[in-house]
């Protein structure tokens, strides 16, 4: 019986290896971290003899024990997730639902108009049904050129979708897939490769100069009706709603080149006025959800952001798996994939690659009760995004979107779908609330999978051997510390919001999961003890103040146990989740310096926020970079070039760690057996930032740490030695 249910089944579960390393290490860890507390709590010195230096390390460290205990609930029992998409084939191939897929752009310099569109045809082409796949384009930039671009693309997919389908070639992003190797065209023939790949640089390049240009060719605006909804008064921040169809997929007559039916393509811009707020991206995405209801109203919805293409083109197949199991998939509400990158360095010089989170904790979330929803490469029902709870008598309507469209032309259908998207629409309604994704916060998309989970629905972590989606990473360092600091802040403001998963989760999810809500959440609150423990120590060294028990002493014994495995089993964990060793030292200095940086940042703003001193805001993460920036990312060397406060931050610990070390070994008298854990320590740090060290005084690039910066981080060293450790 179990056998023939197996075999019925859309997917496996399989639990990942190596729990009993890893329960090995947590149990010893956990020692260690007890006798580490024990230690700081009985030897307080007295006042004087640095005993806030002391008090200080053992909150440091007694948060470090806190969180550290909150991030193993996600390692305890990791599962992956394995599809049957021929079963799937076999038994729903002739009734499967129709999808709607969502696209968000905001603006066409910081997220170029020919990226959006390698993205928009990567998703028009999955290997499924033309018909009963919807494309919807968000707009918040309500430009002419994003429109424009998606017009071009409408015209190109007519030839890209039956090269893709005819050759079955990955991946069906343009851009991905002739910036590849040319050996796939051995697919086609010479002559059809470059075809096509013609066509679209041809494409390309007449978007890229409009987009410098900043104007659209008189003859090319009287070729689509849509173009006369711009004019000279609008602007990206106030302007009409806009809703235009530029494919109709209801419509028989529309047909790419192989006369096969073309998925349906929407472009929308929602009403924008300086005097209502627009909630950015959750703003959007309820936009979508409304519009796409009066065109397609697909059981089925995917978002991506504009930079993460497809990568595979089966992603859709394989999300249906879980939601058409006949033994589980009622109950699962969304499907969500990693979130990859196509443009990491080999050694993943900013740390972006997410490779442990992905690999490790998403899996371990997973097996608590669901993952997270990260807000790109994600799979939900169209239902709980409108605020259905699970019930176990719910039965979908996967035929929803199928029947034909009523007898309404496509200009009363984009008049209705513009109300839909005004800035009045929602006032007085549930939206952002109780319907839709929630408003209020940067990081909008972890609420929403809260609330999701809180109303009875479970989610299912897929990570396929191919990446589902592909997208660019931050490729200078203040991309990264932006995006950092927005995810860190966003994630602190749920954790003090009534959405904190310990108390909006109460009784509804399981603890293991409300612990697993709460890594992210709590990433700026690592700050502090963080710029702590990475300065006292240090200053303990010049000034004689011992901040660590002797080397000799037994009690060194669990520090250096700790130190020593956390570094091991994090390195053990990089290495299995695909990192390179170097790229696990840099993502190291990385994790020092976002927390000295971007979750500092992140966690004064929240607290300005909670006091009323400052508004939410939202700054998109620039996808593009110039030459000089993109070859030094190309060769691993750190990007700084302005003043900024954030570099002002890293260039001081780097230089009092500097300072500190030489100092303290100018010291001849210092007892050596006293000090010896403070040497080591500093020492470490002083090794990972060598990089700064060439960016300040080595290094002559427009990279490399202006002077200023330079000259601050000296004052700064200064006046920290004028501080005393008491």
């Amino acid at each position: 019986m179990a056998a023939e249910t197996n075999r019925r089944r859309l997917f496996a579960t399989e639990k990942m290896g190596g729990r009993a390393v890893y329960r090995f290490q947590a149990a010893t860890m956990a020692a260690g971290i007890l006798l580490v507390l024990y230690y700081r709590a009985t030897r307080v010195p007295a006042a004087g003899e640095g005993w806030a230096a002391w008090v200080g390390m053992l909150a440091a460290e007694l948060w470090y024990a806190v969180y550290w205990v909150i991030t193993q609930s996600v390692r305890w029992c990791p599962i992956r997730r394995r599809t049957f998409k021929d079963r799937l084939a076999e038994r729903y191939e002739e009734n499967l639902p129709c999808v709607d897929i969502f696209v968000c752009t905001a603006d066409p310099h910081s997220e170029p108009p020919s990226l959006v569109i390698s993205t928009i045809l990567s998703v028009m082409a999955y290997n499924y049904p033309s018909e009963k796949i919807s494309v919807y384009l968000s707009d918040d930039g309500g430009s002419i050129l994003t429109f424009y671009a998606l017009w071009e693309a409408s015209i190109f997919a007519k030839k890209w979708l039956p090269f893709c389908k005819r050759y079955n070639i990955e991946p069906r992003s343009p851009a991905a897939y002739f910036s590849e190797s040319e050996s796939h065209h051995n697919l086609c023939t010479p002559k059809e490769w470059s075809l096509i790949k013609n066509l679209y640089e041809e494409m390309r390049e007449r978007i890229d100069t409009a987009v410098m240009s900043g104007k659209i060719p008189e003859e090319i605006k009287l070729k689509h009706k849509g173009f006369k909804e711009w004019n000279s008064e609008i602007t990206s921040k106030s302007h009409q709603p806009i809703v235009q169809i530029l494919i109709d997929g209801k419509c028989r007559d529309v047909v790419d080149d192989d006369g096969h039916e073309l998925p349906t393509l929407v472009y929308m811009a929602r009403e924008k006025r300086p005097k209502y707020h627009h909630n950015f991206k959750a703003g959007a995405l309820n936009a979508l959800i409304r519009v796409s209801s009066v065109i397609s109203d697909s059981p089925v919805i995917l978002n991506v952001d504009c930079d993460m293409y497809s990568n595979c083109s089966d992603s859709i197949r394989d999300a249906l798996c879980f939601f058409l199991d006949e033994e589980m998939g009622h109950k699962i509400g969304f499907v969500q994939y990693p979130q990859n990158y196509n443009n990491m360095t080999q050694n993943n010089i900013y740390g972006n690659s997410l490779n442990v989170i992905n690999h490790v904790e998403m899996s371990g979330m997973d097996s608590a009760g669901g993952c997270l929803y990260i807000g790109t490469g994600c799979f939900h029902r169209r239902e709980i995004l409108c605020g259905r709870k699970f019930s176990k008598d719910y039965k979908e309507d996967w035929n929803r979107g199928i029947k034909e469209r009523r007898q309404e032309n496509i200009n009363e259908i984009e008049d209705k779908a513009k109300y839909l998207v005004t800035c009045t629409y929602e006032h007085k309604t549930q939206w952002g609330n109780e319907i839709g994704v929630k408003y209020g916060c940067p990081v909008e998309d972890i609420i929403t999978g809260l609330v999701i989970h809180c109303r009875g629905w479970k989610s299912v972590y897929m990570s396929p051997q191919r990446a589902a989606f592909l997208g660019v990473a931050p490729a200078t360092l203040a991309q990264t510390l932006l995006q950092h600091k927005r995810w860190s802040e966003g994630g602190l403001t749920i954790f003090l919001s009534k959405y904190c998963s310990f108390v909006f989760g109460h009784g509804k999810i399981s603890l293991q999961q409300q612990m697993g809500y709460c890594i992210g959440g709590l990433w700026a609150t690592n700050s502090l003890p963080t710029l702590y423990y990475v300065m006292i120590p240090p200053l303990g060294l010049v000034k004689g103040t011992p901040i660590f028990p002797e080397i000799t002493s037994l009690w060194a014994i669990p520090f250096i146990y700790v130190f020593c495995m956390k570094t091991i089993y994090s390195l053990y964990e990089a290495l299995l989740s695909g990192d390179t060793l170097k790229g696990w030292w840099n993502g190291q200095r990385m994790w020092m310096i976002r927390r000295i940086t971007s979750y500092l940042y992140g966690f004064i703003d929240t607290i300005r926020k909670l006091l009323g001193l400052s508004k939410m805001s939202f700054k998109v993460t620039a996808k593009v970079s110039d030459d000089d920036e993109a070859k030094r990312y190309e060769q691993e060397i750190l990007e700084f070039g302005s003043s900024s406060p954030e570099y002002v931050i890293i260039a001081t610990v780097a230089l009092l760690n500097f300072v500190c070390l030489v100092g303290g070994l100018s010291l001849w008298y210092i007892p050596w057996n006293v000090f010896l854990l403070q040497f080591i320590l500093c020492g470490m740090i002083v090794i990972m930032n060598i990089p700064i060290y060439e960016a300040m005084f080595v290094r002559k690039d427009k990279g490399s740490i202006p002077s200023s910066v330079t000259f601050a981080a000296v004052g700064f060293v200064m006046l920290a030695f004028l501080v005393p450790i008491v």
